[in-house]
């Protein structure tokens, strides 16, 4: 099961006025503490005793695509290509202003390469 989409559980079927609408919660207070929810059809107003009382509509969207009109998945490098690359070196340091490398003294770009370069161990990578 994923994470339900937060109008799945609105749509219903309202079992005063018979039409699809959705579910009004509301909150019920006493003083300043909360204790509990009205749960009512938006449309007419009903209210309901409890959540499973509520007839729950199941959101529809339209199947306009489909599996094979995914994009083909894109390569732009190849394996090993980007492993000597300055954002994978361990004297590469970046603050919110620049990108810079502290062995040459001198400002960088993420993709830019070096020979002198040093990979990172596993520990700095996170």
């Amino acid at each position: 099961m994923g994470r339900e989409r937060p109008e799945a559980r609105t749509l219903i079927r309202c079992s005063a006025c018979g039409q699809e609408s959705r579910l009004a919660r509301q909150p019920k207070y006493d003083g300043f503490k909360r204790v509990g929810e009205t749960l009512s059809c938006a449309l007419c107003g009903h209210v309901f005793a409890s959540e499973a009382e509520v007839e729950f509509r199941e959101a529809s969207r339209p199947a306009v695509f489909g599996e094979e009109d995914r994009p083909q998945k894109v390569e732009l490098f190849e394996s090993g290509e980007t492993a000597r690359m300055c954002r994978h070196c361990k004297d590469y340091v970046v603050n919110p202003f620049m990108q810079r490398c502290m062995r040459h003294g001198k400002m960088v770009e993420a993709t830019d390469t070096c020979r002198e370069f040093s990979a990172r161990g596993a520990r700095a990578e996170q």
